[in-house]
């Protein structure tokens, strides 16, 4: 059997249309900069346009792709099918859809507000689900077996730990004496609904695979990263947190030619903190 099997062909994305949520800053703003670079006509979403502009104007300067930003609130149902009828209106097609709008909240354990549950599940699952399918149509279209479209849904490590995740005083991502309670447990269903997307879409030509990033810099780690990062890197066995190539360049794999056998996946983007058993490692060495 002949194939090519040259970078060039596994790795070709100058007829991507992507869409990227929560595109404006953090892990979505570092997708959105890997497609552009390689060539991919990309749209980014969130709710502030400022950051929205500055973002797209910031990657369109590096070419050679082309980024365009919506503006968009999917916090319930109702926001998701405007951000789809926007999209309807710009493009006839997507091949990759990133679902990365999320959010986290921090509460004391016996304080945590029933908001801090609902707002996670809107935006961590629901929006997920909601958008996915508005973008059906888009999606399937000249989607093929060797050339699936892809939906990639971002997750976190949060929702495979079983950790306590109260802050403790020598530090953490959220204040200490408080906890991202509903945070894990939003991520898990993301996980969850990602595996039952990836067995109803496959017949369709849409692959689903689910990203779980450890820490990497956003705003959503921004307090954590200002307050604690010597903390948070000695929990990595590299040294480092993670960075937008590690973050970008697995988006990149799970949307070209290489990937388009896989459905289904989690992959686990924490530089091996978690099932490493480094932290374990750490404490015992402390002990010492």
């Amino acid at each position: 059997m002949s194939s090519d099997l040259s970078v060039s062909k596994l790795f070709d994305f100058s007829n991507h249309v992507v869409l990227v949520t929560g595109g404006a800053t953090g892990l979505g703003e570092m997708a959105a900069q890997g497609f552009v670079q390689n060539g991919a006509r990309v749209f980014i979403a969130s709710r502030k346009e400022a950051e929205l502009k500055k973002t797209t104007d910031r990657i369109n300067a590096l070419g050679p792709g082309k980024c365009e930003y919506i503006i968009a609130d999917l916090k319930d149902k109702a926001g998701c099918e405007g951000l789809v009828a926007a999209i309807k209106a710009k493009t006839d097609r997507l091949t990759v859809l990133v679902n990365n709008t999320g959010a986290t909240w921090g509460a004391p354990y016996d304080d945590f507000p029933e908001s801090g549950w609902d707002k996670l599940m809107a935006l961590n699952v629901k929006s997920i689900f909601y958008t996915t399918v508005g973008l059906h149509s888009l999606l399937t279209k000249g989607a093929t077996p060797q050339m699936p479209s892809r939906v990639i849904n971002i997750a976190s490590m949060a929702g495979i730990m079983t950790s306590d995740v109260t802050a403790s005083d020598d530090g953490g991502l959220s204040a200490p004496g408080s906890g991202t309670f509903s945070y894990g447990p939003s991520k898990a269903a993301c996980i969850h609904l990602s595996r039952i997307q990836s067995s109803k879409l496959a017949p369709h030509n849409i692959m689903v695979n689910c990203v779980c990033p450890g820490v990497f810099p956003s705003r959503m780690t921004n307090y954590g990263l200002e307050k604690f990062m010597d903390t948070l890197v000695a929990g990595q066995p590299t040294g480092r947190i993670g960075v937008p190539s590690d973050f970008a360049g697995t988006i990149l794999f799970l949307s070209s030619v290489a990937s388009a056998h896989m459905t289904g996946n989690v992959l686990e983007l924490d530089g091996g903190a978690t099932r490493s058993g480094w932290r374990g490692k750490r404490a015992r060495q402390e002990k010492l």
